[in-house]
Protein backbone atom coordinates (compact mmCIF):
# COMPACT_ATOMS: atom_id res chain seq x y z
CA UNK A 1 0.00 0.00 0.00
CA UNK A 2 0.98 3.74 -0.47
CA UNK A 3 2.58 5.47 2.39
CA UNK A 4 0.83 8.54 4.45
CA UNK A 5 0.78 11.73 1.99
CA UNK A 6 1.77 14.80 3.96
CA UNK A 7 -1.84 16.49 4.74
CA UNK A 8 -3.35 12.98 4.84
CA UNK A 9 -5.47 11.92 8.57
CA UNK A 10 -3.98 8.51 9.61
CA UNK A 11 -5.92 6.07 12.00
CA UNK A 12 -3.42 3.94 14.25
CA UNK A 13 -3.49 1.57 16.83
CA UNK A 14 -0.58 2.50 19.77
CA UNK A 15 1.24 0.57 22.77
CA UNK A 16 3.85 2.98 24.55
CA UNK A 17 6.13 0.98 27.13
CA UNK A 18 8.97 2.71 29.47
CA UNK A 19 11.97 0.53 29.71
CA UNK A 20 11.09 -1.15 32.46
CA UNK A 21 7.87 -2.67 30.60
CA UNK A 22 5.57 -0.44 32.65
CA UNK A 23 3.00 0.92 29.91
CA UNK A 24 2.13 4.74 29.31
CA UNK A 25 0.24 4.42 26.13
CA UNK A 26 -2.50 2.61 24.91
CA UNK A 27 -5.27 3.38 22.46
CA UNK A 28 -6.96 1.11 19.95
CA UNK A 29 -7.68 3.98 17.65
CA UNK A 30 -5.47 7.49 17.65
CA UNK A 31 -6.20 9.73 15.20
CA UNK A 32 -4.01 12.91 14.18
CA UNK A 33 -2.59 14.54 10.83
CA UNK A 34 1.14 13.74 10.73
CA UNK A 35 2.80 17.42 10.85
CA UNK A 36 -0.05 19.22 13.21
CA UNK A 37 2.01 18.30 16.34
CA UNK A 38 -1.27 16.73 17.75
CA UNK A 39 1.52 13.32 19.09
CA UNK A 40 4.76 12.98 20.07
CA UNK A 41 7.95 13.60 17.57
CA UNK A 42 7.92 9.41 17.35
CA UNK A 43 4.48 9.28 15.90
CA UNK A 44 4.71 11.81 13.99
CA UNK A 45 8.00 11.27 12.01
CA UNK A 46 7.52 7.31 12.26
CA UNK A 47 4.00 6.42 10.78
CA UNK A 48 4.32 8.92 7.25
CA UNK A 49 7.10 6.38 6.74
CA UNK A 50 4.31 2.56 7.08
CA UNK A 51 1.89 1.24 4.95
CA UNK A 52 -1.49 0.67 5.88
CA UNK A 53 -1.52 -2.73 7.67
CA UNK A 54 1.57 -2.60 8.65
CA UNK A 55 2.88 -3.14 12.31
CA UNK A 56 6.02 -0.69 13.44
CA UNK A 57 8.40 -0.72 16.73
CA UNK A 58 10.00 2.65 17.06
CA UNK A 59 12.24 3.27 19.91
CA UNK A 60 12.58 6.89 20.80
CA UNK A 61 14.89 8.79 22.57
CA UNK A 62 12.97 11.04 25.16
CA UNK A 63 13.22 14.23 22.56
CA UNK A 64 11.13 12.29 20.19
CA UNK A 65 8.66 11.50 23.64
CA UNK A 66 7.75 13.63 26.60
CA UNK A 67 11.14 15.58 26.33
CA UNK A 68 12.89 15.81 29.65
CA UNK A 69 10.06 17.19 32.15
CA UNK A 70 8.60 13.87 30.75
CA UNK A 71 4.73 13.67 31.76
CA UNK A 72 3.53 13.49 35.16
CA UNK A 73 2.66 11.20 36.71
CA UNK A 74 3.68 7.83 34.45
CA UNK A 75 6.43 8.81 32.34
CA UNK A 76 9.57 10.09 33.79
CA UNK A 77 12.13 12.89 32.86
CA UNK A 78 14.49 12.48 29.73
CA UNK A 79 12.41 8.84 29.36
CA UNK A 80 12.68 6.62 26.43
CA UNK A 81 10.06 5.12 24.68
CA UNK A 82 9.26 1.71 23.00
CA UNK A 83 6.46 2.20 20.91
CA UNK A 84 4.38 -0.39 18.99
CA UNK A 85 2.38 0.95 16.38
CA UNK A 86 0.11 -0.49 14.43
CA UNK A 87 -1.56 1.81 10.90
CA UNK A 88 -4.97 0.95 10.50
CA UNK A 89 -6.74 3.77 8.14
CA UNK A 90 -4.88 6.91 5.97
CA UNK A 91 -7.88 8.87 4.63
CA UNK A 92 -7.58 12.48 2.61
CA UNK A 93 -7.75 15.44 4.59
CA UNK A 94 -8.92 16.51 7.50
CA UNK A 95 -11.31 14.82 8.92
CA UNK A 96 -13.29 14.30 5.40
CA UNK A 97 -16.27 12.43 6.55
CA UNK A 98 -18.92 12.21 9.38
CA UNK A 99 -17.96 10.75 12.24
CA UNK A 100 -20.23 9.42 15.60
CA UNK A 101 -20.30 12.11 17.94
CA UNK A 102 -18.23 9.93 20.37
CA UNK A 103 -15.55 9.75 17.92
CA UNK A 104 -15.87 13.39 17.76
CA UNK A 105 -15.61 14.04 21.43
CA UNK A 106 -12.76 11.69 21.61
CA UNK A 107 -10.73 13.64 18.64
CA UNK A 108 -11.57 17.06 20.61
CA UNK A 109 -10.07 15.79 24.25
CA UNK A 110 -7.16 14.12 22.47
CA UNK A 111 -6.43 17.31 20.76
CA UNK A 112 -7.06 19.72 23.35
CA UNK A 113 -5.06 17.45 25.86
CA UNK A 114 -1.93 17.96 23.19
CA UNK A 115 -2.41 21.74 23.74
CA UNK A 116 -2.21 21.26 27.37
CA UNK A 117 0.67 19.29 26.72
CA UNK A 118 2.68 22.21 24.86
CA UNK A 119 1.05 25.11 26.92
CA UNK A 120 2.82 23.40 30.08
CA UNK A 121 6.55 23.62 28.06
CA UNK A 122 5.89 26.71 26.70
CA UNK A 123 5.19 26.58 23.25
CA UNK A 124 2.17 28.71 23.50
CA UNK A 125 2.22 28.57 19.38
CA UNK A 126 1.78 24.94 19.48
CA UNK A 127 -0.92 25.11 22.33
CA UNK A 128 -3.05 27.28 20.53
CA UNK A 129 -2.75 25.41 16.90
CA UNK A 130 -4.04 22.11 18.90
CA UNK A 131 -6.65 23.75 20.74
CA UNK A 132 -7.88 25.22 17.36
CA UNK A 133 -7.56 21.90 15.87
CA UNK A 134 -9.70 20.54 18.63
CA UNK A 135 -12.53 22.76 17.74
CA UNK A 136 -12.10 21.94 14.35
CA UNK A 137 -12.65 18.20 15.56
CA UNK A 138 -15.74 18.97 17.75
CA UNK A 139 -17.64 20.75 15.11
CA UNK A 140 -17.02 19.04 12.39
CA UNK A 141 -20.02 16.93 10.84
CA UNK A 142 -21.47 13.72 13.07
CA UNK A 143 -22.66 10.74 11.77
CA UNK A 144 -25.85 10.95 13.62
CA UNK A 145 -27.38 13.36 15.38
CA UNK A 146 -25.69 13.62 18.93
CA UNK A 147 -27.73 13.12 21.85
CA UNK A 148 -28.52 15.22 25.28
CA UNK A 149 -26.05 13.96 26.83
CA UNK A 150 -23.36 13.76 23.72
CA UNK A 151 -24.73 17.68 23.01
CA UNK A 152 -24.18 18.89 26.37
CA UNK A 153 -19.90 17.27 26.52
CA UNK A 154 -19.47 18.58 23.01
CA UNK A 155 -20.64 22.12 24.07
CA UNK A 156 -18.60 21.91 27.56
CA UNK A 157 -15.31 20.75 25.29
CA UNK A 158 -16.00 23.36 22.64
CA UNK A 159 -15.98 25.93 26.05
CA UNK A 160 -12.60 24.30 27.47
CA UNK A 161 -11.02 24.65 24.19
CA UNK A 162 -12.30 28.50 23.38
CA UNK A 163 -11.12 29.71 27.41
CA UNK A 164 -7.57 27.41 26.40
CA UNK A 165 -7.23 29.32 23.29
CA UNK A 166 -7.68 32.58 25.30
CA UNK A 167 -5.08 31.47 27.56
CA UNK A 168 -2.10 30.88 24.77
CA UNK A 169 -3.47 34.55 23.14
CA UNK A 170 -2.71 35.97 26.25
CA UNK A 171 0.54 34.38 26.65
CA UNK A 172 1.43 35.49 22.72
CA UNK A 173 0.41 39.07 24.24
CA UNK A 174 -2.30 38.98 21.73
CA UNK A 175 -5.00 40.49 24.15
CA UNK A 176 -7.78 41.54 21.47
CA UNK A 177 -8.12 38.30 20.37
CA UNK A 178 -7.38 36.39 23.95
CA UNK A 179 -10.81 38.44 24.08
CA UNK A 180 -12.57 37.25 21.37
CA UNK A 181 -11.68 33.80 22.64
CA UNK A 182 -13.26 34.65 25.96
CA UNK A 183 -16.08 36.11 24.05
CA UNK A 184 -16.55 32.52 22.11
CA UNK A 185 -16.53 30.91 24.66
CA UNK A 186 -19.32 33.06 26.83
CA UNK A 187 -21.74 33.15 23.61
CA UNK A 188 -22.03 29.00 23.99
CA UNK A 189 -22.29 29.33 27.99
CA UNK A 190 -22.81 32.46 29.43
CA UNK A 191 -22.44 32.26 33.07
CA UNK A 192 -18.58 30.42 32.68
CA UNK A 193 -16.42 31.32 35.80
CA UNK A 194 -13.29 30.66 33.99
CA UNK A 195 -14.17 32.93 30.79
CA UNK A 196 -15.93 36.01 32.62
CA UNK A 197 -12.83 36.40 35.17
CA UNK A 198 -10.69 36.70 32.36
CA UNK A 199 -12.51 39.05 29.90
CA UNK A 200 -12.73 41.08 33.00
CA UNK A 201 -9.10 41.17 33.64
CA UNK A 202 -8.77 41.43 29.23
CA UNK A 203 -11.16 44.42 29.44
CA UNK A 204 -9.08 46.05 32.42
CA UNK A 205 -6.10 45.53 30.27
CA UNK A 206 -7.69 47.56 27.77
CA UNK A 207 -8.78 50.39 30.25
CA UNK A 208 -12.72 49.41 29.55
CA UNK A 209 -12.90 49.82 33.62
CA UNK A 210 -16.79 50.10 33.88
CA UNK A 211 -17.12 46.93 31.55
CA UNK A 212 -14.63 45.30 33.48
CA UNK A 213 -16.42 45.48 36.77
CA UNK A 214 -19.92 44.62 35.16
CA UNK A 215 -18.45 41.08 33.98
CA UNK A 216 -16.37 40.64 37.29
CA UNK A 217 -19.49 41.58 39.63
CA UNK A 218 -21.46 38.51 37.16
CA UNK A 219 -18.98 36.54 38.23
CA UNK A 220 -18.78 37.55 41.41
CA UNK A 221 -22.44 37.06 41.45
CA UNK A 222 -22.05 33.02 40.70
CA UNK A 223 -19.05 32.54 42.71
CA UNK A 224 -19.20 34.59 45.75
CA UNK A 225 -16.29 32.76 46.86
CA UNK A 226 -14.01 33.36 44.42
CA UNK A 227 -10.56 34.84 45.77
CA UNK A 228 -9.73 35.26 41.82
CA UNK A 229 -12.26 37.47 41.19
CA UNK A 230 -12.51 39.66 44.81
CA UNK A 231 -8.50 40.25 44.00
CA UNK A 232 -9.33 41.76 40.35
CA UNK A 233 -12.10 43.71 41.88
CA UNK A 234 -10.08 44.89 44.70
CA UNK A 235 -7.48 46.16 42.45
CA UNK A 236 -10.18 47.76 39.57
CA UNK A 237 -11.55 49.56 42.36
CA UNK A 238 -8.00 51.09 43.67
CA UNK A 239 -7.11 52.00 40.40
CA UNK A 240 -10.45 53.42 39.83
CA UNK A 241 -10.49 55.50 43.00
CA UNK A 242 -6.57 56.42 42.75
CA UNK A 243 -5.57 60.75 42.25
CA UNK A 244 -5.34 61.07 38.38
Amino acid sequence: GLRPRPGQEVSVKVLGALEDGGLVERDPRLTFVPGFGDVVQALELGVPTMQPGEVAFFLAAFPYGYGRPGREPDVPPEAPLLFEVTLLEVRDGLDPQPLPPTARLRLGAQRRERGNFHFARGDFSAALHSYRLALRALDGPTAAPPGPQEEEELREQRVKCFNNCAAAELKLQRVEEALVACEAALSISPDNGRALLRRGQLLAQQGRDAEAALVLRRALELDPASEAVHAELSRLVKRRSAPA
